[in-house]
């Protein structure tokens, strides 16, 4: 995604905990919101594979568990620094139904795994390769394209309402994403490294934002 997918940097032990512990809490989140969110699934099908995804979110949040013990780190430690920006972000984007609940999984996980794939790149091995195989497609996308289409093809309204949430999504996430960053100073410190100074970082948010609107368009919400 970035010039730095093609290098390393040296990374620190407490950048590398931040780091995991940061997407082991995603993974544990996205587990909890989609096994919500499939007790309001429309149909029994619907119901089915929202649930198997979350079953796929809990393997990659054990990945990450098994990884962080083998280094003698509890993952609850790992996490707990990343619990209250985390779980603000989706307080403030509760969906208010089964479309928005679908919206956010795409576009929000989307993002995540833009931002994740970007630093894989300049991370050492096996550190690289343990988040990209937490990143593994877990039938999102083509899910929630075919759900989406159907709804919006129907409702004109349904479109518009919906590509209002999915901005809103992407200034939430890009919002909370500074403010752990800036409350994380190796975490800091690793991004800066790998994206090369700040300007890096600010090109790797534009290319974050040409992902999220590619996948607006996908969804038919451009």
């Amino acid at each position: 995604m970035t010039e730095t997918s093609e290098r390393t940097v040296t990374v620190s032990r407490a950048a590398l905990v931040d780091l995991l512990g940061a997407l082991a809490y995603g993974e544990l989140s996205a587990f909890d919101r989609l096994a919500e969110d499939a007790r309001t699934a429309p149909t029994l099908a619907s119901r089915a594979a929202l649930a198997k995804m979350a079953g796929a979110e809990i393997g990659h949040f054990r990945l990450l568990e098994e990884y962080l013990t083998g280094e003698g780190v509890p993952v609850e430690q790992a996490m707990a620094p990343f619990v209250k920006a985390l779980d603000g972000y989706h307080a403030s984007t509760a969906p208010h139904d089964w479309l928005e609940a679908l919206v956010k999984v795409y576009l929000g996980d989307g993002l995540a795994v833009d931002f994740y794939r970007a630093v894989a790149g300049f991370l050492p091995e096996p550190s690289g390769s343990l988040v990209r195989q937490v990143l593994a497609d877990t039938g999102h996308s083509a899910f929630a394209e075919r759900e989406v289409a159907a709804a919006i093809a129907e409702n004109r309204q349904v479109r518009d309402r919906l590509a209002l949430w999915g901005r809103r999504l992407l200034a939430d996430a890009i919002t909370q994403a500074q403010y752990v960053v800036a409350e994380r100073e190796d975490l800091a410190e690793l991004f800066v490294s790998g994206f090369g100074d700040l300007s890096g970082i600010a090109v790797l948010f534009k290319q974050l934002q040409k992902q999220h609107s590619r996948r607006m368009s996908a969804l038919g919400l451009a």
